[in-house]
């Protein structure tokens, strides 16, 4: 491999990108694992989409952090795009603080990116709740309306101010209390205005261009990391569930990231009624790498294989990939499977685990086995130092089980990539301790 394709290889395997299916140069590295995953989840959300279209839907999409949400999501905004949507999709870690979110953050988000997208169609639209909102929400912050008033007759308050307000609280807490404090009895008339002010004008202008309607896809938001508050409830809880009824009244398509501990929660039928309207929501798995009775999953290695063979030789099919892995591996399928059964199936530690090869290599290929284990032994001694004494005992009784039991196990487990969940047609689901942790006699005591 000549140095320019080390480059563009190693550049491939950076664990913080994610991949834009829209992009032909990214699309190029996916590989669809939907037939080891159990189900092709993405198809059948957008099937409800389509088919519930004119009316708006909201679905609730989770999974482990890194396990391949936000390509997924990407993948589900083109093809909603191909059927002739209008799609906003955004990270919310960009306008949110993940530490501190309150829905007044989250609704405000997507009203600046709505009014953003809004603008760059061209499409005016006289605000008059949000304008003077707006107004109120700087002068509280004490920040300067100082904008590009041109830009901002487009829409007649303007997204560049929405932006501003967004900026001014995810960098201050103190900001973000005074403007919560400020919507806290006007959320109903938050959303009323977006509906209204915002959404409403942009469904006409798409029915005159013969679209089928609006959908806004929020990535991200399974990150909220906020403690747990007195009264018992997660502030996951709080956001989605208590106030899911809030978030469910925007009249758009809307697709919401969500934490995956809400899953495991007692409040996860209220949390389907409440904000999915009854629809469920929707499990990214792991990619799985063995059966649930320990045999190797001969289907979800392969497809592992390729995922990282196709950030080494994309232009090549999947049998010409093969018959060059010994020019990435020094002891070629041997070292690739190892690698692709320590990951668990977790797709960014996959990727990591190469890239960590690659940064050992000095721009020379194959890679060796020393330094493939030396990897693999900096990554399990990492995730050995967050493992807490008496989360020993946790490991051990879903290692004998196969199973979670009550919430602190979920949480504490699920958050900390400790454990990972396998759902697959064969074996139904179940839950795995993971790779890296398995040799531990901790694990066995």
């Amino acid at each position: 491999m000549d140095p320019q394709e080390f480059k563009r290889f190693f550049k491939a395997c950076n664990p913080n990108k994610t991949l834009d299916f829209g992009k032909p140069d990214d699309r190029q590295y996916y590989i669809d694992f939907a037939a080891v995953r159990g189900g092709e989840v993405i198809n059948e959300m957008g099937e409800v989409i389509v088919n519930e279209a004119p009316d708006p839907t909201r679905q609730l999409f989770t999974g482990h952090i890194g396990c391949g949400k936000s390509t997924e999501l990407s993948r589900l905004a083109e093809n909603l795009r191909a059927e002739g949507f209008a799609v906003i999709s955004f990270d919310s870690s960009a306008e949110l603080d993940m530490g501190d979110v309150d829905i007044s953050d989250i609704l405000l988000a997507i009203a600046h990116q709505v009014a953003q997208w809004m603008q760059a169609q061209q499409i005016r639209v006289k605000a008059g709740y949000l304008s003077n909102l707006v107004k109120e929400a700087m002068a509280l912050l004490q920040t300067p309306i100082a904008v590009d008033f041109e830009a901002e007759a487009s829409l007649g308050f303007g997204p560049f101010s929405l932006g501003k307000i967004t900026a001014k609280t995810k960098e201050s807490p103190q900001a973000r209390s005074q403007l919560r404090q400020s919507l806290e009895f006007r959320t109903d008339g938050l959303i009323t205005a977006i509906n209204e002010e915002l959404l409403a004008p942009a469904h006409q202008i798409l029915r005159d261009r013969q679209k089928e309607g609006l959908v806004v896809i929020i990535d991200g938001l399974d990150r909220i990391q906020k403690e747990t508050q007195a009264s018992g409830k997660t502030w996951a809880e709080q956001i989605f569930v208590t106030r899911g009824n809030q978030l469910s009244g925007l009249h758009c398509h809307v697709v919401y990231t969500i934490p995956l501990v809400l899953m495991f929660s007692n409040a996860r039928q209220e949390l389907t009624q409440r904000l999915g309207g009854g629809i469920a929501p929707t499990i990214l798995p792991m990619v799985p790498v063995c059966h649930k009775d320990g045999r190797p999953h001969g289907e979800g290695l392969a497809q592992l294989r390729q995922m990282v063979l196709a950030r080494a030789f994309p232009q090549l099919t999947e049998q010409e990939r093969l018959d060059r892995v010994g020019e990435i591996f020094e002891q070629g399928l041997e070292d690739l499977d190892h690698l692709c059964g320590q990951s668990g199936g977790h797709a960014r530690n996959l990727v990591s685990l190469v890239l960590a090869c690659l940064q050992k290599q000095k721009r020379q290929l194959p890679i060796t086995r020393a330094n493939l284990h030396q990897s693999l032994q900096g990554m399990r001694d990492d995730l050995l130092l967050a493992v807490e004494p008496e989360e020993w005992a946790m490991l051990q009784q879903v290692h004998q089980t196969q199973q979670l039991a009550g919430e602190l196990q979920q949480q504490t487990l699920l958050h900390s990539l400790f454990v990972f969940e396998y759902r697959t047609q064969a074996d139904g689901r179940w839950f795995s301790v993971n790779p890296l942790l398995q040799d531990d006699p901790r694990l066995k005591q």
